[in-house]
């Protein structure tokens, strides 16, 4: 099948046992099966299928271990030429075909407390990439938007184009990820100069999305970024011409599809402002 095919690939995500309930009330998930299904076909006639679960069971309750596990399938034979990248599982094939970045919870942590900052993020690429990635979905759990993302076909929220105004050109908000406190205490005194407020969300997905969509005005993790943290979200900060950055591994779209991190992550309305950002960083 071809490349032009994929390029059309349709995403449907359906979120199971999710505890909104719990969100708003700000008490640990409850449910023991919070898992999304993701089902990625070709067109017409459904030619290739793949199927993606992700699965977290736990309360979220104290002393109680959180883990996650990925389950492939292969519904169809021609599905089976594709490379798969996740946290849980590293890297399953050989590098030919399409290749699919999953993290089926960005944001563990919060996701186990009860905070609704989580999310599942799939990318989508012809190669090894970040250059190569050609789809984008992110699913926020705690707010239900779906973030999709084409290469030269723009990007969009809940199916909507994002075309609004977009960060500001002085930073007002600057989201930080990777907060431990220390990281925070030490990069934070370098950063008044150039934001005027933070925000700190726990999931950098979730982050660049609404840098995208203008809600912020920057992002920086205060680690190195891996790609499954960031494949499918760069792919909007792109769409939307905006500039993101891996300071320490440049140039962006040569960074690997793997799960090394090699490079804290900025992102910014403009080159100049992630410039500032990565050099105020140290």
């Amino acid at each position: 099948m071809s490349l032009a095919l994929r390029l059309s690939l349709a995403v449907v995500a359906a979120i199971l046992a999710l505890p909104c309930a719990a969100f708003a009330t700000h008490t640990p998930l409850r449910s023991r099966n919070l898992w999304a299904t993701i089902n990625i076909c070709d067109t017409p006639n459904h030619a290739d299928t793949i199927g993606v679960r992700g699965s977290m069971p736990g309360t979220g309750r104290h002393g109680e271990r959180m883990y996650m596990r990925i389950q492939v399938e292969y519904f169809d034979q021609a599905a089976q030429d594709f490379t798969l990248v996740s946290e849980e599982l590293g890297r399953r094939g050989d590098g030919k075909g399409v290749w699919i970045v999953l993290d089926p919870i960005d944001g563990s942590i919060n996701a186990k407390r009860g905070l609704p900052f989580c999310s599942l993020s799939v990318a989508v690429a012809e190669g090894g990439t970040m250059a190569d990635v050609v789809f984008a979905y992110v699913y926020d759990f705690g707010t239900g938007e779906e973030w999709t993302a084409e290469r030269g076909g723009g990007a969009k929220l809940n199916g909507a184009p994002l075309d609004g105004e977009g960060p500001k050109e002085r930073i007002e908000i600057l989201a930080l990820e990777a907060t431990r406190t220390d990281r925070v205490a030490q990069h934070t005194p370098a950063l008044v100069d150039l934001a005027y407020r933070l925000r700190i969300f726990g999931s950098l997905a979730i982050s660049l999305c609404h840098l995208a969509d203008g809600r912020v005005d920057a992002v920086c993790s205060l680690k190195p970024a891996r790609s499954v943290d960031i494949a499918a979200a760069q792919l909007l900060v792109r769409e939307r011409g905006l500039a993101i950055d891996l300071p320490e591994r440049p140039p962006f779209g040569s960074a690997p599809l793997d799960l090394e991190g090699r490079s804290r992550v900025v992102a910014a309305g403009t080159a100049e402002l992630c410039r500032s950002l990565a050099a105020a960083l140290g």
